[in-house]
């Protein structure tokens, strides 16, 4: 039976705070960059994020999803997130595409998060590896934690 990794896509697959911080200064009169028309679409993949996605998605030990929550700001962010995986992945990944508000009401094996509260995270049944932290710093450890070295 493979074990169930979700995936978090802000600050884990793509540059959230990136474009956020580069959207306050082109738009200071903004208060909510990301509910920007697009915003989510365009946002950059993280150095080795979709390689490292990609290599998990092809074991059999592994059953990989997208875990997001969704930018209520910005309602378009459920259809723009869909595009992003689809523009950066491929049309097959968008089926294991989930918008959620709660992560914790999902079971499952990891969630790689940048997080570990807030959006349902300290209540996820499974082990949060905690993306950007001393022991997760990038992906590469991801990986090495998921398939040695």
């Amino acid at each position: 039976m493979s074990m169930i990794v979700y995936v978090d896509m802000d600050d884990v697959l793509c540059d959230f705070t990136g474009s956020h911080r580069a959207c306050r200064v082109s738009h200071p009169h903004i208060d909510y960059p990301q509910s920007i028309p697009g915003f989510f679409e365009n946002l950059r993949p993280l150095d080795g994020a979709v390689d490292a996605v990609n290599q998990l998605r092809i074991l059999e030990a592994f059953e990989v999803y997208v875990l997001t929550a969704p930018s209520t700001r910005n309602p378009l962010s459920y259809t723009e997130k869909r595009i992003w995986i689809e523009q950066n992945f491929d049309y097959e990944f968008t089926k294991q595409l989930i918008i959620c508000s709660n992560k914790g009401l999902l079971k499952g094996d990891y969630l790689i998060d940048d997080n570990i509260q807030g959006k349902g995270q300290e209540s996820f049944a499974g082990q949060v590896l905690h993306f950007g932290s001393a022991e997760f710093p990038n992906w590469s450890a991801i990986l090495k934690e998921f398939v040695g070295s």
